[in-house]
């Protein structure tokens, strides 16, 4: 999952960049890059870390043009080295840079296709590269001195055409413009807005509306899937579907856990859906236990926040601070290594003894992934002296992995996969467990906006919208994801965004 942005400015839009990629930070804290545009020329800056430390006051003052694109990237099943980091170049056609969110499931297949007969060579392990190259070449097939709009879109509708997967894309090219664009079934978010200024008018794309509002820019629309928005560098806003048959089919687990809750994602407020699976869990558990013991309830910070207020509300019991995170501690799930991740849940929470003391507690959680993470909760609660220690989560069992840029771990690693709640609930060393169901999840998000036919739900139903994922991808996925082979760190098996095994000419 990674988190992307571009403007077209009036003056230096550097500031507002870094800006944009602060608050797009929880999607990705791996890696941060910046590219602007001035005099013919580009100015790149990308390295790991967050975006406060990639990017220093003698960056900043190099990083000068009133049009640039912004990156940050999660920690995926893919390697560390900076070398990952985005947005990727290109020299030719023009010189184009691009940013992407999600993943290509025909990754290793375009990059085969690249080298033999685009005559392209990849240099990384990410798929976001073999995206770029395919849009550039599409690009340069059109052999055009000065592109027009419509060649853009030719050009995206080329990588429609030639891509697969959940991608989210903003790509610059140089001396022209930014373009950006969504796959045709819009698993990925992407919205832009505009700013009015003294000197004209400003316009930015971002993976999440927060962006955009938090920077004084009104959000006009999400990007629909197929679709291309292209902005020149004189101010002048075109759009297109690009795609044959496009649907809208947004990925559910962005308003589970990855977008922030002030953002709104095809017209639906995370805030609300979040606030409404606290409601509908709330009342699972009413029908099932109208004469519940539950004294308190505790959400595990930060995510299931919202959805914990509203059941204690629901509930009609008190709702507690019951654990103060350390905010220096980065999120477990995507860590190698199962000592590793228990580790850090002591060093990332701390429990108040003061509210579990004596009492029946319930944790709320966005969504339980591995269950190392709520095991070691679960005891914390024990240790500081609940009574009674319940578990609820927010999200349906997560029983299969995700291939559409979210960094699952390998199925066997998911603690529902081939287990039923039961078994899980004694993993976990709950007293109960309680789970959102998968019709109540998609209720709670689809039902201000009936646009929507359907959300990606894949890791809770096995059903890959895109219609292209074998048994033999999994299991090389599997493969691929699995503890061991991240702790090996091999680089060819190792990818950003997906599966992409650059050296696999089979």
């Amino acid at each position: 999952m990674c988190g992307i942005v571009g403007i077209v400015g009036t003056s230096n839009v550097n500031q507002a960049l870094y800006d944009a990629l602060t608050v797009l930070q929880h999607r990705g804290q791996d890696a941060a890059g910046m590219v602007t545009f001035q005099d013919e020329r580009f100015f790149l800056r990308k390295d790991n870390g967050l975006v406060r430390d990639v990017f220093r006051t003698r960056h900043m003052k190099r990083l000068v043009g009133n049009v640039g694109i912004g990156h940050v990237r999660y920690p995926t099943a893919g390697t560390s080295s900076s070398a990952e980091a985005q947005p990727f170049y290109v020299n030719s056609p023009y010189g184009i840079t691009l940013a992407h969110n999600g993943n290509l499931t025909n990754a290793d297949e375009l990059s085969r296709d690249l080298f033999r007969t685009d005559l392209r060579h990849i240099n990384t392990n990410s798929d976001s590269e073999v995206l770029l190259n395919v849009f550039a070449h599409e690009l340069q097939k059109l052999g055009k001195l000065h592109p027009s709009k419509e060649d853009i879109f030719s050009a995206v509708r080329a990588v429609h055409r030639r891509c697969r997967g959940a991608y989210a894309v903003i790509a610059m090219i140089t001396g022209y413009g930014i373009v950006g664009f969504r796959d045709p079934y819009g698993i990925r978010p992407i919205c832009y807005g505009e700013r009015d200024t003294p000197d004209g008018k400003e316009y930015m794309i971002a993976s999440e509306s927060v962006a955009l509002s938090a920077l004084g820019f009104r959000l006009v629309r999400d990007i629909a899937p197929g679709e291309a928005v292209y902005i020149e560098t004189d101010h002048k806003l075109y759009t297109q579907q690009c795609a044959e048959n496009p649907s809208l089919h947004p990925c559910i687990f962005e308003h589970v856990y990855f977008a922030r809750p002030d953002s709104i994602i095809d017209q639906v407020s995370v805030y609300k859906a979040r606030l409404r699976m606290g409601e509908t869990l709330a009342e699972k558990i009413l029908r099932e236990r109208p004469e519940h013991d539950i004294d308190v309830v505790v959400p595990i910070p930060d995510t299931s926040r919202t959805s914990a207020l509203q059941m204690a509300n629901r509930l009609g019991v008190k709702f507690r601070e019951g654990f103060i995170k350390n905010r220096y501690i980065g999120r477990t799930f995507i860590m190698p290594g199962q000592k590793l991740r228990k580790k850090s849940v002591r060093q990332k929470l701390n429990p108040i003894d003061l509210e579990f003391r004596g009492k029946n507690v319930l944790l709320v959680d966005d969504s339980i992934v591995r269950g190392t993470t709520c095991k070691e909760i679960v005891q914390m609660a024990r240790d500081a002296g609940a009574n009674k220690v319940y578990f609820a989560s927010a999200a349906p069992p997560v029983r299969f992995p995700n291939v559409y840029g979210i960094d699952m771990p390998a199925a066997s690693e998911l603690i529902a996969h081939n287990r039923t709640i039961e078994e899980i609930r004694e993993q976990i060393g709950a007293d109960w467990l309680v789970y959102q169901d998968l019709e109540d999840l998609v209720m709670c998000a689809h039902e201000v906006n009936p646009a929507i036919e359907s959300f990606e739900c894949s890791v809770f139903d096995g059903h890959y919208i895109t219609g292209d994922i074998t048994s033999e991808f999994l299991n090389r996925l599997e493969t691929l994801r699995n503890d061991a082979n991240k702790s090996n760190k091999n680089p060819e098996l190792l990818a950003d965004n997906g599966i992409l095994d650059l050296h696999n000419d089979e």
